[in-house]
């Protein structure tokens, strides 16, 4: 039986924008999770008495639905036009021309649309088209740490009655920093031969459909060795030149603009993320020398292998991660020669986090809290480690154990 979970902080978001005329977008990459999303919409926000049309193109039974001509004569032969319909579209970006359809049923006044797709730059090219100002955008991740225990059936209420936490906890999230949040992962047992054989298939089914086939790649060497490189220096600080460079180096002959198209190509598919610098100084964001971060953690530890080595990168990437899901604008912070691992922003607020394995001795101490000392407002500043916590105070600056911080119990 297939295990399944409400995605109560999805629903919560839109939830205000039910029965608005315009039309809500829900982005993210293939096996997200997306398709129940749209299902626990129609289940716990529309209701079945109301008139519903669901189309799902990774489904075969949708598989004559080619072009906006035949989206529609489908969508009218399915409902009474004298009763609103509630038109639900997954990976729509399948149906070419599809824009059109859409943008003829929001402006009847008669539709509440809802569509998703698992390419950022094509949805964004076409609603911006003949839609523009008339969508929301909501980005669906795969789970949380806090949903991955749900999934597991360990939620931290229970955790935290138990004198064994710590321990249980601990290991759960070992599990998630290995095999990451796709939901499909808990149709087994988290056994790493297994699961990894899982998430290389999904992968490569996201490389060959949003990337080999929609932008006709010919060379598939290269952006194995592109995403290869990316999801190995996570967390590092790298340029398109480096990259070429790096290839160069191993008698691989790749351009720089080659590199620059591969690598929007992995963002546009949802894989993976840039991450800009911003200068805390000159109050500006700086055009070069960003890092990049996995949009699945699972992803690059089945592709390279997971190794403990890498904690810091690792943990850095599910901090990254858990603060998108948490609807927050993030930089890389630059204060002179100092750098803060995150930046935070949500409306007004601004919150400075750096992310480190062991606060294991006074280098490593101040090491990690001399760029936060260096700032000068009010914001909040937090360390996020693996440590048990000794003081949750360090000359103003917060400590928090990171296990901790992604449960939101502190």
């Amino acid at each position: 039986m297939t295990k399944t979970l409400l995605r109560k902080n999805y629903l919560k978001a839109i939830k205000p924008f039910i029965d608005k005329s315009v039309i809500k977008v829900i982005i993210g990459m293939r096996r997200s999770g997306k398709s129940y999303f749209l299902r626990q919409i129609i289940e716990k926000l529309i209701g079945k008495d109301k008139q519903v049309v669901y189309i799902d193109k990774e489904n075969l039974d949708f598989k004559d639905i080619k072009d906006f001509n035949d989206l529609d004569e489908y969508v009218t032969s399915k409902i009474d036009k004298r009763k609103k319909t509630y038109l639900f579209i997954d990976e729509i970006q399948d149906i070419s021309g599809w824009e059109k359809a859409i943008a003829s049923y929001q402006g009847s006044g008669n539709f509440d649309i809802y569509i998703t797709g698992s390419n950022s730059e094509l949805l964004s090219s076409e609603l911006s088209t003949l839609i523009s100002g008339r969508y929301v955008e909501f980005y669906l991740y795969t789970l949380s740490f806090n949903e991955f225990l749900e999934f597991r059936g360990r939620s931290i209420k229970k955790l935290k009655r138990k004198n064994t936490r710590k321990l249980n906890i601990k290991k759960e999230f070992l599990n998630y920093l290995e095999f990451g949040g796709l939901p499909g992962i808990h149709e087994f047992d988290l056994d790493r031969e297994n699961i990894y054989k899982l998430i290389n298939a999904i992968f490569s089914t996201i490389v060959l459909k949003d990337l080999v086939a929609r932008y006709e790649i010919r060379n598939v060497r290269i952006l194995e060795n592109i995403y290869s490189f990316i999801f190995d220096n996570i967390a590092n600080i790298f340029s398109a030149k480096k990259i070429a460079d790096y290839y160069k180096s191993q008698n691989i002959k790749v351009s720089v603009d080659t590199v620059l198209s591969y690598i929007s190509h992995l963002e546009a598919a949802i894989l993976c993320n840039k991450v800009p610098r911003y200068d805390l100084k000159g109050k500006r964001l700086l055009e070069v020398q960003e890092k990049y971060f996995v949009n699945d953690i699972g992803f690059r530890n089945a592709l390279l292998g997971f190794n403990l080595k890498d904690i810091n990168a690792l943990l850095e990437n599910i901090v990254y991660l858990h603060l998108k899901m948490a609807g927050h604008e993030v930089y890389i912070g630059k204060m002179g020669d100092y750098e803060i691992d995150f930046v935070a922003k949500k409306r007004d607020e601004i919150i400075y986090y750096q992310v480190c394995y062991l606060l294991s001795d006074e280098t490593v101490v101040e090491r990690e809290f001399r760029p936060l000392l260096k700032i000068e407002d009010a914001f909040p500043k937090y360390v996020l480690s693996m440590d048990e916590l000794w003081d949750d105070n360090y000359l103003g600056i917060k400590r928090l154990n990171i296990i901790e911080f992604l449960c939101g119990v502190f």
